[in-house]
């Protein structure tokens, strides 16, 4: 892990434009990242997490019912954090694409943030990642985890530090966490206002060995369907976990 003491990451982007389809009837009426979790909205879990990481600038892209979401989460200021809400009004311009709209825009800086999906759960405490320090040509360091049961073949490999598409001979290959640090120069060369999606840019940058990996162990779930919902309701009732993430 490159670390350093002087450089610390400041501010952060919560992926929430996605319509949820898996959840539906669930999300019809209400956005993916509101959904309940544990007692609370899912999205909430995150910022409360990344304000004990001392993350309080945090970005979240919008599209799908996103007056509610807005209206739900307004500025930020009854967690303690400041939130900046980058629109994409007609169609989601996918996770690529929505980054460099709230670059273009200013509500994210031109300098290394934290990238969390927001249909995630997880136990993982972003305070690690605020002194990552991404190196001159690093484009991107990735959370994985152990491969669960919805994707057995995982997506990225790890080499001597180094995330690739291919495993080399034995190694496993992991899930990605949907938990990162992303240099704004990753979106280089994207056009403004047309859909792009994140992964082939890592792929391509994976090729010229600028991005890093990491396997972490904390509790984590893809509350991507129902069945799912359920089952971080429960681990989280099992556990009597705090109304933070971390706990």
């Amino acid at each position: 892990m490159s670390m350093s003491s002087t450089s610390k990451i400041t501010q952060a982007m919560i992926l929430a434009a996605g319509k949820g389809t898996r959840l539906r009837p669930l999300t019809l009426e209400t956005p993916k990242p509101l959904v309940k979790v544990g007692g609370q909205p899912l999205i909430v879990w995150h910022i409360k997490a990344l304000h004990a990481a001392g993350i309080t600038d945090i970005t979240i892209n919008a599209s799908w019912l996103a007056d509610k979401l807005m209206d739900t989460l307004g500025d930020g200021s009854q967690y303690g954090v400041n939130l900046h809400w980058s629109v994409e009004e007609d169609e989601p311009l996918e996770t690529a694409g929505g980054i460099f709209q709230a670059l273009q825009a200013g509500q994210l800086r031109d300098e290394p943030f934290i990238l969390v999906n927001s249909d995630i759960w997880t136990t993982y405490d972003f305070g690690q990642l605020r002194d990552y320090a991404l190196s001159a040509d690093q484009q991107a360091h990735l959370l994985l985890i152990d491969n669960p049961e919805h994707n057995n073949g995982g997506d990225f490999a790890i080499n001597n530090g180094l995330a690739s598409e291919q495993a080399i001979g034995d190694a496993d290959k992991y899930t990605f966490a949907g938990i990162s640090v992303i240099s704004p120069r990753l979106m280089d060369g994207l056009v403004s206002g047309q859909p792009a999606a994140l992964g082939p840019l890592l792929r391509q940058a994976m090729i010229k060995f600028q991005i890093t990996a990491e396997v972490i162990t904390d509790n984590w779930i893809d509350v991507g369907t129902p069945e799912r919902l359920t089952q971080v309701n429960e681990f989280i009732d099992s556990k009597g976990a705090d109304n933070h993430l971390g706990a």
